[in-house]
């Protein structure tokens, strides 16, 4: 039986790397091959057929070839470019901060499709949101930076919650992470390093201080 020599795949673009002179390595994050890198050749050419299909944060879809070291790119096809959220700096930043997040948290070749799809809906998210912006603003609506930035903050620190508890890391946020009490509804403390929220008990664990509404802010997004 003849060895298959290409596959196609649906991705989103987390990162690129030039190579060469006109080459680039493409990290892709896909739902069913998780995460990898492949070559786009000639994409930086002006006359690229490839470039606008393989541009940062594209959820594509991609036919890709084996190769050697790295699988090569053949064709692509651009299914969401998320053209709204590339207008807006602060949103365009929050598009590339969930990216490195992915990059740096996920393995590479481990199927992840929970976190692709959080991912994909949280780009969704940005997009519309950035795109509500501008519609505010053709209409003369004068926005405050606290404004305009919206509740993307508070999507960024869902995405996180999130995405620990995909990788195995969620936060405890039920019992002290040092004593393993029951936590009760007052001010607490945290500590990353720890693991979680910690009881008045081990104030002296506290890396920071945590109010109710905060707790209670992080326990909805982890259940929700």
């Amino acid at each position: 039986m003849r060895q298959q020599r290409s596959y196609s795949s649906e991705a989103i673009v987390l990162k690129r790397t030039d190579l060469g002179e006109a080459d680039r390595i493409l990290t892709l994050f896909t739902p069913n091959k998780g995460k990898f890198r492949a070559v786009a050749k000639g994409t930086r050419r002006p006359v690229s057929k490839l470039a606008g299909h393989v541009d940062l944060l594209c959820r594509s879809q991609l036919q890709i070839a084996l190769g050697r070291n790295l699988d090569i790119v053949t064709q692509a096809e651009g299914r969401e470019n998320f053209l709204h959220l590339r207008t807006d700096l602060w949103h365009m930043t929050c598009g590339f901060y969930l990216a490195e997040l992915v990059d740096r948290f996920v393995e590479d070749q481990t199927p992840h499709y929970d976190i692709y799809a959080l991912l994909l809906d949280t780009l969704r998210y940005l997009d519309a949101d950035a795109n509500a912006l501008q519609q505010q603003r053709t209409n003369g609506t004068e926005l405050t930076p606290q404004q305009e930035e919206g509740n993307t903050r508070l999507l960024l620190r869902y995405f996180e919650l999130r995405l620990l508890s995909a990788i195995g890391y969620e936060p405890a946020l039920q019992n002290c992470a040092h004593c393993a009490s029951e936590i009760r509804p007052e001010d607490n403390g945290f500590r990353a390093s720890l693991g979680g929220i910690l009881c008045p008990q081990c104030s002296r664990y506290w890396e920071r201080r945590l109010s109710l509404n905060a707790l209670k802010v992080l326990r909805y997004m982890q259940r929700s």
